[in-house]
């Protein structure tokens, strides 16, 4: 079969790295599948520094840390004290799966025995866990009951007995158990797939089977109600078992698993996204596409194409990522979401997994252009190759830095997820589609296949030269041409060749020995907000660009970089080099150098920029600079804040209510409204007076309710005002009584009406003016 990437979207595909043992039973058909991470190696390249980074990380890591409570729950002896962060809170578990995920990529990719021996003995130890506990559970989630922490099986037996007190992020108080525990499906099924240990299928069963029991003596509103809390990528994870059993009993769980109050608007093409977690959707869409492959049902595949449209194209930012504070806001309003908490990492990691099943049902090259930009700008943007430390949110706010975990003091859920995509670099390269090998992305590798051999040596994305040695050619070579290339230029063996079809050029009549190079110009161009024309990013070739805010992780004091220049595109000046330019005499407050954003490990950065018009600007800089102050007036008298009704936020400030609490989406914003009962959370304090300032919604009058600091009242308040503004904040000081002596306070919102209250933000303050 002769390459084409024609073909309408609806087409269908079998996963684009279906595991050797599928099955090949009737679903929709494939266009392309990738080739095995086993068959492709990486040379010297800021890719395998990557890997290379990730290896000696997960080296330094001890399995029987991670299985502590998974040790401890079974009833077993635990071999090592549990970590730090987020393995210490109820969430506990999910960084097992993704470490064995990790592993077991990582040994795909290298070859390198002693990651699968690691993964080997996980799964194992996973297998003993589940001879103890006699019905195929092993779980390392906790949960308190009766003022104590027991093990999260708990939660699991409440589900069986219809018992389901169901919130966001919150199943039968457990943090997200059902997530956690899909990260571990998703570890020994990719222990099996990846490192071929057949044990992993095994555990993979026996898990799948203790919670298939309880959901199946549910009914399907029960079933609903549990998955309004976020769980993983459950439905994926059930295919799977009935990709590598063929019992239908998996199938059946998977579509009983599809979360009906998000796939079904997506089926008719609705943007409901607003307000919503995004990474608690985006594995939700992967399961679409996987049973979309399964079934050939269309439904599957319009759900998985709408989201898929919606998330690129409304919702996401130059660097390829999404989300402000983990949450989608209003389709194409991004211009006022720029600030410490963009772009969450997971988001983007889980974006590519649905590139690729997308790709694969049509072969259509213009999904890798978001897979490029996503890939180079956020997803190697995201660990620090020195260190191979990770971060959570990549910050687009200017002035704003990198904040990266530690090695065993955080495990959040991006840790887990940077563990494992820095160990498969090499997994969306080379693509087959009958007799012909396609080439995605201009990484520095080797492929050693039946079908093909072949070599490439690039510097890209730093270098815009590809050359491939072939050493066994297949019948058609495609390459494809990146949607910013306007001209590439292709040789083989110094003679222009390839012939160009729609994203692709496509070389035949290759034989072993030649030499293929391939020229991609990477032009400057400028990429603006979809909802504001005037703040602007730049963009070369493949890679966003960023000014050069000097080393720091935190947002600087000083103004915010802007442009001045009557032209809608600035023009900017080269500084020596491929992806280097300065912002010359159009630079405010004075020049500044681009560079790729991705590299910017240690550094400030600005990647958007406000631009004015020079006669504006007199008169506009004064606002501008007086906005830029009092940002960083704010945050210099601020010791702690938290944003309620958003996950992160509430579970570090050890946020808790009386049941009656709800967060409420507000499309780019969340709050807390409480109606006859309370919540509380604790905040940090510091030595000297100290105020607590509160933003509570505009509109809101006679709302009685009390604010305590430790069981202490500290204000009652009704709430009298503007009712047309959108935001009321009141300041309250803080009796010096109530925080001598201590790190931090409780806070509690107290109402004992139904006229409930609406908080957004509370933050501790020092008083005094800097």
């Amino acid at each position: 079969m002769g390459w084409t990437r024609r073909g309408a979207l609806g087409a269908g595909i079998a996963l684009g790295a279906v595991p050797p043992f599928a099955l090949a039973a009737a679903g929709a058909p494939s266009a392309a599948t990738p080739f095995p991470l086993s068959q492709v190696r990486l040379r010297p390249s800021i890719f395998l520094t990557s890997v290379q980074a990730n290896q000696r990380y997960l080296l330094s890591l001890d399995a029987n840390r991670l299985l502590h409570n998974f040790h401890a729950g079974a009833g077993l002896p635990t071999k090592g004290e549990v970590y730090g962060g987020w393995e210490s809170r109820g969430i506990a578990g999910h960084s097992l799966g993704l470490y064995l995920s990790a592993l077991s990529l990582i040994y795909a990719q290298t070859g390198d025995q002693q990651f699968r021996d690691r993964a080997a003995y996980i799964v194992a130890e996973l297998k003993t866990i589940q001879r103890k506990q006699g019905d195929g559970y092993a779980g390392g989630t906790t949960v308190e009951r009766d003022g104590k922490t027991v093990d999260g099986k708990v939660v699991y037996e409440e589900l069986r007995k219809r018992e389901i007190r169901s919130t966001g992020f919150s199943l039968n108080e457990g943090w997200v158990p059902l997530y956690t525990y899909h990260k571990v499906m998703a570890g020994v099924l990719d222990a099996h797939r990846h490192a071929g240990l057949a044990e992993g299928l095994a555990v993979a069963i026996g898990l799948g089977s203790y919670l298939g029991t309880i959901l199946e003596g549910l009914n399907d509103v029960q079933v609903q109600d549990i998955l309004r809390t976020e769980h993983g990528g459950l439905t994926e994870s059930y295919a799977e078992l009935y990709t590598r059993t063929g019992n239908r009993r998996w199938l059946t769980l998977a579509e009983r698993l599809r979360h009906h109050a998000i796939v079904d608007p997506l089926r008719d093409a609705r943007d409901d996204l607003a307000g919503h977690h995004a990474n608690t959707q985006i594995p939700k869409i992967v399961g679409e596409a996987r049973l979309h492959e399964l079934t050939g049902d269309t439904d599957h595949a319009r759900v998985a194409r709408s989201f898929w449209t919606i998330v690129t194209r409304d919702h996401s930012y130059v660097i390829g990522g999404n989300s402000d504070h983990e949450h989608f806001g209003e389709p194409r309003k991004l211009a006022q979401r720029l600030d410490q908490q963009t772009c969450e990492a997971c988001n983007s990691y889980n974006m590519l997994r649905l590139t690729r099943h997308l790709y694969g049902w049509t072969g259509d090259a213009r999904y890798f252009d978001f897979y490029e930009r996503a890939h180079l700008n956020h997803i190697m943007s995201q660990q620090h190759p020195d260190t191979g430390m990770f971060t959570y949110f990549t910050a687009l706010a200017p002035g704003m830095g990198r904040v990266h975990s530690s090695p065993t003091e955080d495990f959040w859920c991006c840790v887990g997820s940077g563990m494992e995509s820095h160990s498969k670099h090499g997994e969306s390269i080379y693509w087959k589609r009958g007799d012909a090998v396609a080439i995605n992305l201009y990484y520095a590798s080797t492929l050693d296949a039946p079908e093909a051999k072949l070599d490439i040596d690039t510097q890209f994305p730093l270098g815009d030269t590809v050359r491939i040695a072939v050493r066994t050619a297949p019948r058609t070579l495609a390459l494809r041409v990146p949607g910013w290339c306007a001209a590439p230029l292709l040789q083989v063996n110094g003679r222009t060749a390839g012939v160009r079809d729609g994203g692709y050029l496509l070389l035949t009549g290759l034989k072993a020995g030649d030499q293929i190079a391939l020229s991609l110009p990477m032009p400057l161009r400028v990429e603006a907000m979809p909802d504001d024309p005037r703040l602007v990013a730049f963009v070369s070739g493949p890679l966003v660009l960023a000014a050069d805010m000097g080393a720091g992780d935190r947002r600087s004091d000083g103004p915010d970089p802007a442009l001045v220049t009557d032209r809608a595109e600035p023009v900017l000046a080269a500084a020596g080099g491929l992806h280097r330019y300065r912002l010359g005499g159009q630079g405010k407050p004075g020049d500044l150098t681009l560079r790729p954003f991705f590299a910017q490990h240690d550094n400030r950065t600005a990647v958007y920029f406000r631009r004015f018009g020079t006669a504006e600007w007199p008169t506009a800089q004064l606002a501008w600079a007086r906005a830029s102050q009092e940002r960083a007036a704010l945050a210099a008298r601020t010791v702690d804040v938290i944003r309620l009704g958003e996950q992160q936020p509430e579970v570090d400030h050890a946020f808790a209510d009386s049941g009656n609490s709800a967060a409420v989406s507000h499309v780019a914003d969340r709050s807390r409204n409480v109606n006859v009962g309370y919540f509380e959370f604790d905040l940090a304090v510091a030595p000297g007076p100290l105020t607590l300032q509160v933003e509570y919604g505009g509109g809101q009058r006679n709302k009685d309710f009390r604010i305590l600091v430790d069981g202490t009242p500290l204000a009652r308040e009704q709430l009298t005002g503007d009712v047309t503004a959108a935001r009321n904040v009141r300041t309250y000081p803080l009796p010096p009584e109530t925080t001598r002596g201590k790190s931090k306070i409780r806070v509690r919102f107290d109402s004992d009406t139904w006229q409930g209250v609406e908080v957004y933000t509370v933050r501790t303050m020092r008083s005094e003016t800097i």
